[in-house]
């Protein structure tokens, strides 16, 4: 009987793992990155931004396949600035001048 009990339990955190993933990339999929206007951008929780942030520079920028969680900050603090100064809440995240975050200038 235990050992059944042992196989079940063993199942279900195996199943809660999958679900999870799935989910964190179901998040993803549907997630526009830099087409994200600034007020879905700024009406976001601190997990959704970061989602969206990286999948923006990973996507549009090609500088790193993987951004650092810094670069990732930055950038949301960048994007949040801008947002907040746009009076057309329909601009996309893209349009935030993130060069100088994202690439040391010379």
């Amino acid at each position: 009987m235990a050992r059944r009990y042992r196989t079940y339990l063993a199942l279900a955190a195996l199943s809660s793992t999958v679900l999870l993933s799935a989910c964190e990339q179901a998040k993803e999929a549907v997630n526009k990155g830099g087409d994200t206007p600034c007020s879905e951008f700024t009406a976001q929780d601190q997990d959704k931004q970061r989602i969206t942030v990286r999948k923006y520079i990973e996507n549009d920028t090609k500088t790193t396949p993987t951004p650092s969680p810094d670069t990732v900050d930055g950038s949301i603090t960048a994007i949040t600035l801008m947002c907040k100064a746009q009076a057309n809440p329909d601009t996309p995240i893209r349009n935030a001048d993130l060069t100088g975050i994202l690439v040391p200038k010379k």
